[in-house]
């Protein structure tokens, strides 16, 4: 007997709006096909668990084949079957009417903003539509004393059903490919998508003879049955030719959501190149894409592994999703479970720990730097680094360097290089008097160096070379001038006349002797403004980025040079303080050019003079 009916519709044909809006995500088409297979044999194999199918089991395995010559591609499993009335059920009732529910509510809508997952919409079966001109399907239903059926639809709104003999029960799905499709009956191509979306899918996937995916992936596992060599190959089945993580988190939570998944660690240097998109989603072991900046939090989008959470909202677009009450508290567990496996690893093991912190830092302070609560956890096991090497968590540096390094004003001031070897000068000094320098050259160091100064009380960060030794952190013990102020602004004039230079504020100061005679420095407002620009300050940095620069040369009163100066007759004044200017625009590798050309016939004159 044959029955031929029409779909109940109000759209006159959905085929070609759903191929239309789908067109970019049309290979997903075999991923819901296949996963429509891999339910109905974990149906079955559920309904034999329980008692309720009494019959062998049997291989339950899903197999993909694909038929050049005859332009077909066919999915079949040996799971529950259909019977004529479960296929009007299911595919002319609830699956059309999935369909129709997402070209309503997607029709005004580019497929640029469409959510890859449809999925949930039960659109599944009706992808086929994307690449096949014709889909037929052949089913046995596993209950006894029914009949196979044969149902077809060439993507109008008409189909066909009627008997017909299959030997096996289960079902299979038979496309025929439309001509715009050809790519669809490449072997290749196939195989790459199925290797893409059912790598990891419960039931075996077979094509082409070989079994395609792990059918038990080890973050469905317990972490106790699992080996650190268990971990690490499967880090590189997901990343070949990588280096091997630096440790992983993996994730179990069943209430109020259920997450597993294991998140990696890789090494990454002090850089902002690195790779995102490392993060694969999954539901239910079906792999929906590597584009999880709403599940994961921002600062973790750098770490690599696996997601699966059958809770997570797939069938609707990305601003509803954010705003997803499952997706923010998935969100808030795995920054949880990094804090504290980062909190542990510290407490358990500091030594290798602080191995580990050249290649985690950077997370760290991203995290620190985007999410509060993070933060609060973090400012324990965050570390820095001074230019000895030693390294201590924020608490420790600010006791270690309190008692030395308070001003006046009774501020903390934490000194800092961004290039231990340019600014080695002022580092020196800084040690000489006793002073502890860090080292905070990484590419978000001048931010975070900001949010410190926030968090931390009554302390404030200078870099080494933002000023004189004796002005970054001032005391109350001042060092006296041996001139007048008749000889400073003197003084003053000379060396304003041997540099010409606007950008160049010269003011004379009492340090001590044994200073160099003159110190050139950017102020530290400047010079943080120009380096959170340099790392993308956004645009209100911009302006500081296209400011000239404005130094402060700092002359030593104290300094006999600055003597020589002041009893040198005519020219001979001028050439010194030139000289003098030169050696500290050297000492900072600020003299080029020019400049530097008529420094060393300058300083060879002076010898040959001697």
């Amino acid at each position: 007997m044959q029955e031929k009916g029409s779909i109940s519709i109000h759209t006159e044909n959905i085929f070609p709006i759903i191929k239309k809006f789908l067109y970019s995500d049309h290979e997903i088409f075999l991923r819901e096909l296949v996963s429509n297979a891999v339910d109905a044999s974990q149906k079955l194999k559920s309904l034999g668990q329980l008692g309720e199918f009494k019959g062998e089991l049997g291989e339950l395995k899903v197999t993909v084949s694909v038929d050049k010559e005859a332009r077909t591609i066919t999915i079949s499993d040996r799971g529950l079957g259909m019977t004529a009335e479960e296929i009007k059920k299911y595919i002319n009732q609830i699956a059309f009417s999935g369909a129709t529910e997402f070209v309503e509510q997607y029709k005004e809508k580019d497929a640029a903003t469409k959510d890859q997952i449809i999925g949930q919409f039960g659109l599944g079966f009706y992808s086929a539509f994307m690449v096949a001109k014709e889909v037929e399907i052949f089913s046995q239903s596993y209950k006894e004393g029914t009949e196979a059926a044969h149902w077809i639809c060439d993507g109008s709104t008409e189909f066909s059903l009627e008997t017909t003999d299959k030997a096996d029960r289960g079902t299979d799905v038979v496309l025929h490919v439309a001509e715009d499709s050809d790519e669809f009956l490449e072997p290749q191509r196939l195989k790459g998508i199925l290797t893409k979306y059912c790598k990891f899918l419960p039931i075996p996937i077979e094509f082409e003879g070989e079994v395609i995916n792990q059918t038990q992936p080890i973050w469905t596992k317990q972490p106790s049955e699992l080996t650190d060599e268990d971990y690490t190959k499967f880090y590189q089945e997901l990343y070949p030719f990588s280096e091997p993580p630096l440790f992983w988190i993996h994730l179990n939570v069943d209430y109020p959501f259920n997450l597993t998944g294991i998140l990696y660690f890789p090494k990454v240097k002090d850089e902002l190149q690195f790779q995102r998109n490392k993060i694969q989603l999954y539901s239910r072991q079906v792999f929906i894409t590597d584009e999880v900046k709403d599940v994961v939090p921002e600062f973790l989008m750098l770490l690599h592994g696996v997601i699966d959470s059958p809770d997570i909202p797939l069938n609707v677009s990305r601003s509803f999703l954010q705003a997803d009450a499952a997706v923010r508290k998935i969100n808030q567990y795995i920054t949880k479970k990094v804090a504290d496996k980062l909190s542990e690893l510290f407490r358990k093991d500091r030594a290798g720990y602080e191995q580990k912190w050249s290649d985690i830092g950077l997370f760290v302070k991203y995290g620190m730097l985007s999410d509060e609560k993070f933060y609060d956890k973090a400012k324990d096991f965050a570390l820095v680094q001074n230019v000895s090497g030693k390294l201590f968590t924020l608490p420790e540096y600010q006791e270690f360097v309190q008692a030395n390094q308070k001003d006046k004003n009774e501020q903390t001031v934490v000194l800092y290089t961004t290039d231990a070897e340019a600014q080695h000068g002022f580092v020196q000094a800084a040690q000489d008097r006793g002073y502890d320098v860090l080292e905070l050259n990484g590419p978000l160091d001048s931010h975070f160096i900001g949010q410190l100064e926030q968090k931390l009380e009554k302390t404030t960060f200078k870099r080494v070379d933002a000023d004189t030794v004796g002005k970054l952190i001032e005391k109350d013990d001042t060092t006296e001038s041996v001139l007048s102020e008749d000889d400073k602004t003197k003084l003053t004039e000379v060396f304003k006349q041997a540099i010409s230079n606007e950008q160049m504020y010269v003011q004379v100061e009492a340090l001590s002797p044994q200073d160099a005679p003159v110190v050139i420095t950017l102020p530290e407002f400047m010079r943080r403004m120009k380096d959170m620009q340099r790392a993308g300050g956004g645009g209100g940095m911009q302006m500081f980025g296209s400011l000239p620069d404005s130094y402060t040369v700092s002359v030593n009163a104290n300094h006999p040079v600055a003597q020589r100066v002041l009893n040198a007759e005519g020219e001979a004044g001028s050439k010194l303080a030139r000289q003098a200017f030169d050696l500290a625009l050297l000492a900072q590798g600020m003299l080029k050019g020019e400049a530097l050309t008529a420094f060393v016939k300058r300083s060879a004159d002076l010898l040959a003079a001697e």
